[in-house]
């Protein structure tokens, strides 16, 4: 079966979706081929086109979406540990050239690129992690994001899953970015490529990017390319007093392609009492 005939038995099964359950063979097999897609990196979630807009592969969220309904529960033990879930998880690092940690799991349905690294950690079905990527100790990378290659995902980070509503963009993270502990980066927001951001930034539509050396308002829960940016708060006035309310604060612009040096980077960010 083509992509594009396996496209459209997707949205035929999603329009009958009520009828279909674990006893739908037929189905399951179907929809089993277009999230093995996903599965093997043939597929994504979504993609960043040239103009820079991200086109979102609806059919495939809903191929995910009617993976639950077809699936029945079924219990899996991996040593000491008992799983009960619809999904099975995923399989054949070795062969896929991705270093996974004990503590580490990603469901079936995700890609890892070759040359990642995960670290007890979470990758979420439809998620794409692209090659070289470092998934840190306890990061989790929700359901259908797409994170780059070279990517450092540090300790704690959550990447946000967005899959319902189908046609809503997934979180999206530029090849070579690095993202600082516990960061928070949800609800569809982007970080472009090569971008820093320090620890405990979050980012989500509302959040306002803000450049630091103009007060200029870059964007709304899009972090540019080839930044270093900053959680931080700005000003606003209510009638019960004047609060701060989060926003990201592009503190350096840095050359399109610069490497990161960690010893640069924490000297950067110390300026300003922030880490890494």
């Amino acid at each position: 079966m083509t992509v594009v005939e396996l496209k459209s038995e997707i949205e035929a099964l999603w329009s009958r979706r009520g009828s279909l359950g674990p006893g739908s063979v037929a189905e399951a097999e179907v929809v089993r081929a277009a999230v093995g897609l996903l599965d093997s990196g043939e597929a994504r979630v979504a993609e960043v086109a040239p103009d820079g807009d991200v086109v979102v592969n609806e059919w495939l969220k809903l191929a995910v979406l009617l993976l639950f309904k077809v699936s029945a529960i079924e219990v899996t033990e991996l040593g000491p540990f008992e799983y009960a879930d619809r999904l099975p998880l995923k399989h054949g690092f070795e062969e896929a050239g991705v270093r996974v940690v004990p503590g580490a799991s990603a469901r079936w349905g995700s890609f890892i690129g070759r040359g990642a690294v995960m670290m007890p950690s979470y990758v979420n079905i439809g998620a794409h992690v692209g090659a070289g990527t470092m998934v840190d100790t306890w990061a989790t990378v929700g359901s259908c994001a797409q994170v780059g290659e070279g990517v450092h995902l540090s300790g704690g980070v959550g990447i946000g899953g967005v899959l319902e509503p189908p046609q809503a963009a997934p979180v999206m993270i530029g090849d070579h970015a690095l993202i600082g502990s516990r960061c928070m980066i949800t609800q569809g927001a982007r970080v472009g490529a090569g971008a820093v951001l320090g620890e405990g930034c979050i980012l989500n539509p509302g959040i306002p990017v803000i450049d630091a050396a103009t007060g200029e308002e870059l964007s709304r829960g899009v972090v540019p390319p080839w930044c270093v940016g900053l959680g931080a708060t700005r000003p606003r006035t209510f009638a019960g007093g004047t609060f701060g309310l989060p926003c990201i604060l592009v503190v350096r612009w840095l050359e399109e392609g610069q490497r990161h040096s960690s010893a640069q980077l924490e000297d950067m960010l110390r300026e300003h009492g922030v880490s890494i």
